[in-house]
């Protein structure tokens, strides 16, 4: 197996997209000088609103995150998977960094920094309501006017296929008027789900950015206007065409230092979520944008006129120095003291949180650490050691979504450790378990899982008695939470009762990839 990260560089000057592969949702970016920032949505996850770097649009690094906790905290102390930040705008005004989003549930907020890595301001509530989401602020700077843009969400509002707009007051605090609909998709012939929002001025021109069609089948529209309040024309920029690339919309547009513009944007792959595909753009005779291949995309492309830089990815492998766990990971609501603790070895010493949830359903769980499920058929490893010898005390190795799986260990009565593998389908409030349970006299365990193509996992679990890896139970097809990716996870659980636990030490987190990788085909006929 290759431990190559996943990068689009394919060395030679060109680049395949997709450049981010896994769910970076809603992608957003901006140039500062010779940096492109990236961020993204995280929804119900904390942090939230990922913040990447890049020198050349293809190889981004993982910074942090801008958001510490979700607000309102209190809506965010179990998990909401679908819900919290919805398609963030990132900017950069007055010397400052901006980022606006949409809470579908309770309104449009904002925060801003002096520097990418913070210190960022406490989210300010700058329009509350419901099903308010992708907002996306512009500041005229010849004007000295600023303005929001925003999304609907029928779910909450009963409102979609719209995009309002509000003059909003230059310092990002508040909204000056009650803001018109720009654009009403119900007045476009063919047009529908009109969302996702970027608001830019180029060439004398009011310009928006926003999708429609579905996140599955959708395309990338443009708008332009010589006001801000329109009225606005249309155009179809990117869409499927006879490629094999679905759905080519939402995102961002941005200009490097030498002159050329690009587009990043998302394609929905199931259960892997959303992954960033970059687009060549150019502007035709008329003044309109033309995105990919004469508003096709593009799978194999050249990369953009910069400087040459290293072949890198967001870090996925963790030995947990000290306890810390690296930025990757993200907590399924939002964390709380003691699920933690630091030490003075490596490796994730995680409490055994005592919960009725986490010992029936791990998709109610917030004490769980998540990351990103790989694109590319990949092999995941971790260390477990089950230090905890509480009773029903159990601890693993999960790849989480609608439905679930995971394998690990856990404390029978008599304190003995055996090895487990369990699941619970989409529609079921328990889970169950996938294979028979085996011994593991030490407490402790390597654990696996093989995600081939179609995200088709095979558990497997290595207890120190000398047979190695031995595969357990049938092969797990992952499945998104809706249209959030599937998501590897590690946790520890004890059942409800008084005073600690105990805990689960995990170490040696690796994920390798193989482009070669295949289950056996034998075993999959038996899922």
């Amino acid at each position: 197996m290759s431990t190559a990260r996943r990068t689009g560089d394919l060395g030679d000057g060109t680049y395949r997209n997709p450049v981010l592969a896994a769910d970076w949702s809603d992608p957003d970016v901006l140039r500062v000088g010779d940096d492109f920032y990236l961020t993204a949505s995280s929804f119900g996850r904390a942090p939230g609103l990922p913040l990447l770097h890049s020198r050349d649009l293809v190889n981004w690094t993982l910074l942090g995150h801008a958001l510490d906790r979700l607000e309102p905290a209190e809506a965010f102390t179990t998990p909401r998977h679908d819900c919290g930040v919805w398609a963030p705008s990132l900017r950069h005004h007055a010397g400052r960094f901006w980022i606006f989003w949409g809470d579908p549930d309770h309104g449009v907020y904002q925060i801003n920094s002096p520097s990418i890595r913070g210190p960022w301001t406490e989210p300010h509530l700058l329009k509350a309501g419901k099903g308010l989401i992708d907002a996306c602020p512009l500041w005229d700077e010849e004007s000295g006017e600023a303005f929001l843009v925003h999304a609907w969400a029928r779910s909450r509002s009963g409102i979609k296929n719209r995009l309002t707009g509000h003059r909003m007051s230059p310092d990002g605090r508040e909204l000056l008027d009650e803001g018109r609909v720009l654009i009403d998709g119900d007045e476009l012939p063919g047009w529908f789900t009109i969302e996702g929002p970027k608001v830019y001025m180029h060439d004398g021109w009011y310009w928006i950015f926003a999708p429609a069609g579905s996140v599955e089948t959708g395309w990338q529209g443009a708008f332009r206007s010589r006001s801000f309040f329109g009225p606005y024309e249309e155009r179809v920029v990117l869409e499927q065409g006879t490629t094999d690339i679905n759905g080519p919309h939402q995102g961002g547009w941005v200009r490097t230092g030498a002159g050329e513009d690009w587009f990043l944007h998302f394609q929905q792959r199931g259960p892997y979520g959303r992954v960033v595909h970059l687009q060549p753009m150019r502007w035709d005779a008329s003044g309109w944008p033309v995105l990919g291949d004469d508003g096709a995309p593009v799978h194999v492309h050249k990369k953009p006129a910069l400087p040459e830089q290293p072949v890198v990815a967001p870090a996925t492998d963790d030995d947990f120095p000290g306890g810390r766990f690296g930025r990757q990971w993200q907590w399924t609501a939002n964390p709380r003291k003691g699920w933690t603790s630091s030490h003075a070895g490596d490796g994730l010493r995680l409490a055994c949180v005592r919960s009725a949830d986490g010992v029936r359903d791990l998709r109610r769980v917030p004490h769980l650490l998540t990351q990103r499920l790989p694109l590319l058929p990949s092999r995941v490893t971790v260390d477990l050691s089950l230090t905890s010898t509480t009773p029903g005390a159990r601890a693993g190795l999960a790849v989480l979504g609608d439905a679930y799986a995971w394998i690990g260990l856990e404390r029978d009565e008599d304190g003995s450790a055996r090895a487990v593998h369990r699941f619970a389908e989409p529609v079921a409030e328990a889970e169950r378990d996938a294979a028979n349970a085996r011994p593991a006299p030490d407490g402790t365990a390597r654990l696996r899982v093989d995600i081939a193509d179609g995200a088709r996992c095979r558990f497997a679990v290595d207890t120190g008695d000398g047979a190695g890896f031995l595969p357990s139970g049938q092969v797990f097809a992952a499945a998104p939470w809706r249209w959030v990716g599937a998501l590897l996870g590690l946790f520890a659980s004890a059942p409800p009762g008084a005073g600690p636990a105990g805990t689960a030490l995990f170490t040696h987190f690796q994920v390798t990839t193989d482009q070669n990788l295949q289950l056996d085909p034998e075993e999959e006929s038996r899922s």
